[in-house]
């Protein structure tokens, strides 16, 4: 650790912090050292900072008044984000990271905005599929493909998160989720509003890429797969776009985003947050013409990093704030309107069950 580093202080030090950002971290120590973790059980701030060589901390106000933390990582529980990214530019901080989603409304997303452009302090959402080179590389090279696509498909099929987070780290404090009853109309809402924001969410940002007509959205079709997940079918615009997310105990993971022409595609297939594994690779079709990008050394997690670090420097251009604005936006009207969808079709079943049970 030397001077010349940047000092993170990390909100919120769960399964993403010990799993996924401290591993990343670990691999840029030329850029950045952690400097203070804080997270409400003292027994697990303290743990997790003593891993690094970090001081610890129970009170986000005291993170936020040490002058050896520039960035601010924010990986709480959602209804804190964005409290605590508000706070964090108040506090005249270098950059804020924050993990998805970074508001709960549109309402404190442009909130959000209002402060970061009022106190120059850039914020980006860790979205790290939209910073992965496979997704720039196919990007940059798949011409007119986001005018004239008319299907996007996105599935992940992961195993549990344990499972991933093992081979990373020793992960202390994991979350026990109940098991939830799919049958019960609330239940059923709840669990494709939370898929939504907590899974496919990583990707929305993708997906709105190609949908210009991102505020035109009708949910077709909408269910919840055994034992937990969503499958969403839309329209959105005049595109057609399906979602997919579950967890099995299958082994072999698939990560992947598609959007077909009538005379091109493009795949990108992802290697699982948790293992480091590198980056996406992309595969363009054109007629008979394939093109492959990727993989390249390092995910989007590092690359996210990478550019935050550019950021505190002054090395790089903010991102737009109204985008990110809008990519929440979009979460938030497919997840309300797919929990309506699965709330009703529920009730339907629940009805059409108890009549069979009344013949």
């Amino acid at each position: 650790m030397t001077t010349s580093t940047l000092g993170v202080g990390i909100l919120g030090a769960g399964p993403v912090t010990q799993a996924i950002h401290l591993p990343t971290l670990a691999r840029l120590r030329d850029l950045f050292h952690v400097a203070r973790i804080m997270d409400v059980e003292p027994e697990v701030a303290e743990s997790v900072a003593s891993r690094v060589g970090a001081s610890w901390t129970t009170s986000m106000a005291d993170l936020l008044a040490d002058e050896n933390v520039q960035i601010v990582v924010i990986c709480s529980p959602h209804q804190f984000h964005a409290e605590q990214v508000i706070a964090a530019c108040r506090a005249g901080k270098k950059a804020v990271l924050c993990e998805k989603p970074f508001a709960m409304s549109q309402t404190e997303a442009e909130e959000i905005a209002a402060v970061s452009r009022e106190t120059g302090v850039p914020i980006i959402v860790g979205a790290m599929h939209t910073f992965d080179p496979g997704w720039l590389a196919a990007r940059a090279n798949w011409g007119n493909l986001v005018q004239t696509a008319h299907t996007i498909r996105y599935s992940i099929v992961l195993p549990p998160n344990p499972r991933f987070e093992d081979f990373a780290t020793e992960v202390i404090t994991r979350p026990v989720w109940p098991k939830q009853d799919r049958r019960n109309p609330d239940v059923a809402a709840g669990m494709i509003r939370g898929g939504i924001m907590g899974l496919a969410i990583h990707d929305l940002p993708l997906v709105r890429a190609f949908c210009p007509d991102f505020g035109d959205v009708e949910v077709l079709s909408c269910e919840v797969p055994d034992p937990s997940g969503y499958l969403v079918n839309l329209r959105v615009g005049d595109r057609r776009v399906q979602l997919y997310g579950v967890n099995t105990q299958s082994w072999e993971p698939e990560w992947y985003f598609e959007a077909i022409s009538d005379d091109a595609s493009v795949r990108i297939d992802f290697t699982p947050s948790y293992v480091q594994a590198g980056s996406a690779t992309a595969v363009l079709r054109r007629g008979t013409e394939t093109e492959v990008y990727g993989p390249y050394p390092y995910n989007g997690y590092e690359a996210e990093w990478r550019f935050l670090a550019d950021l505190a420097r002054g090395e790089a251009e903010p991102l737009d704030v109204t985008g990110l604005i809008h990519d929440l936006t979009f979460a938030l009207e497919i997840a309300d309107k797919a929990s309506i969808a699965v709330r009703e079709a529920t009730l339907r079943e629940l009805r059409a069950s108890k009549e069979e049970a009344t013949v």
